[in-house]
């Protein structure tokens, strides 16, 4: 892709948006795109797919803060002719060449503001840009156009794959015990073919005789030093002269595979799980990115979490919280007998100990349980008339449930 070609692209519009949309309206517009065009959904549909993958690089930077505040920043300089850049074309800056300065880390972005000449690591943070755009020159950043399940990738990472978010949903006993889950995907694999290299069968990818397989270039202007992708490998470090059919050179397909992910014990609702080397694959055979999994967890009718103790309310009768008694209770593996001590009080919470989420280091939280008087609404007269009787004994006793009610 030429650099005006870069240069024209605006995000916001990829993503039917406008520059000034929130992060979750550009997240809700990312996922109706994915909805509608992912391959899994309009399988062989070209158009869909390259709306779908416009969408993701699209995401995977203005769906992330801080690379959404240097792409901003880049578009602002680009409107202001601050990179010796106009809308209509490209003009050359007094000494740098335009956007030939282009390089890897933030370094070696060359422009003119004035006459002078200023390294764009100033401007974003030594690298920031670097990070934004890897994929501009032919690196495996930005615009995989990886997915999996209901989520998405958005990440821009130079020199492997992109990173791979999905997510998956959990049972509360499942995410307390642990669980061990297939996941299917659809991203960016090693081609079946070349293998990753990108080359066809019995060929194999040259080094690059300008860079000598650096992927850079640097050249000096006076006492400034500058480095730029090499323009004859596009930044690859290999020249591919015969590309595989199946591929076209990149190494890489947009397939469906199924992952195992063991998820540990005691994961908690929204943690994200990484399974480093299973996102996707990199360009001619670079590293692959990783896997990062959200985690849902489902309400339980019983259990709630506080940490690593379970909580539950159980409900008893007002006679066993005067007289005291044992009530059973179930736990995550089998059930356990509570002993209520007698003039417990509505509400009381009582403890047992190694019976909540097993922690990573062996030992479990404990079991919170909570006692809840049920109120009867259908005594027959005997009880009722027993009850009663009980009610004026505990007005002759000098029992009185408001005495220090109000601070009295």
């Amino acid at each position: 892709m030429s650099q005006q070609e870069w240069v024209d692209k605006d995000y916001y519009r990829d993503l039917g948006v406008s520059s000034s949309a929130s992060a979750e309206e550009i997240k809700k517009a990312y996922r109706k795109i994915a909805r509608e065009d992912h391959p899994d959904k309009k399988p062989g549909d070209a158009a869909a797919e390259a709306r779908f993958k416009t969408a993701s690089e699209a995401y995977s930077v203005v769906g992330d803060k801080e690379q959404r505040k240097e792409y901003d920043e880049f578009k602002r300089l680009i409107a202001s002719g601050g990179f010796g850049m106009s809308g209509a074309g490209t003009r050359r800056s007094s000494g740098m060449g335009g956007m030939g300065g282009f390089g890897g880390s933030g370094a070696g972005f060359g422009s003119s503001f004035g006459g002078a000449e200023y390294d764009m690591s100033d401007i974003f943070g030594g690298g920031g840009l670097g990070d934004v755009f890897g994929g501009m020159f032919g690196g495996a950043g930005a615009g995989a156009g990886a997915s999996a399940g209901r989520g998405a990738t958005h990440s821009t990472v130079r020199d492997r794959g992109s990173d791979v978010e999905t997510e998956i949903t959990l049972e509360f006993r499942e995410a307390t015990k642990g669980v061990t889950i297939p996941i299917r995907l659809t991203s960016p694999a090693p081609c079946a073919t070349c293998h990753g290299s990108g080359a066809k069968e019995g060929t194999s990818p040259q080094t690059c005789g300008q860079c000598h397989g650096s992927g850079m270039v640097s050249e000096n202007r006076g006492s400034f030093g500058f480095s730029r992708p090499c323009e004859a490998c596009a930044g690859q470090g290999t020249i591919i002269k015969e590309p595989c059919p199946d591929c076209h050179g990149e190494g890489r397909q947009t397939r469906p595979r199924t992952i195992t992910v063991r998820v540990p014990a005691g994961v908690v609702d929204g943690q994200k799980v990484r399974l480093a080397g299973q996102g996707a694959a990199g360009q001619r055979g670079k590293p692959a990115g990783d896997l990062l999994v959200t985690v849902h967890v489902k309400k339980d009718k019983v259990f709630t979490r506080s940490g690593d103790d379970l909580k539950l309310t159980v409900p008893v009768s007002f006679s066993e919280l005067v007289l005291g008694g044992a009530v059973t209770v179930p736990t995550l593996d089998s059930r356990v007998r509570v002993r209520i001590p007698q003039g417990t009080a509505d509400g009381t919470t009582l403890r047992v100990r190694g019976r909540g989420v097993n922690k990573r280091n062996g030992a479990s939280g404990d079991l919170l349980v909570t006692v809840k008087v049920e109120v009867p609404t259908d005594l027959d007269e005997g009880a009722m008339s027993a009850l009663r009787k009980y009610s004026e004994e505990e007005k002759r006793s000098g029992f009185d449930p408001r005495e220090n009610w109000e601070g009295k």
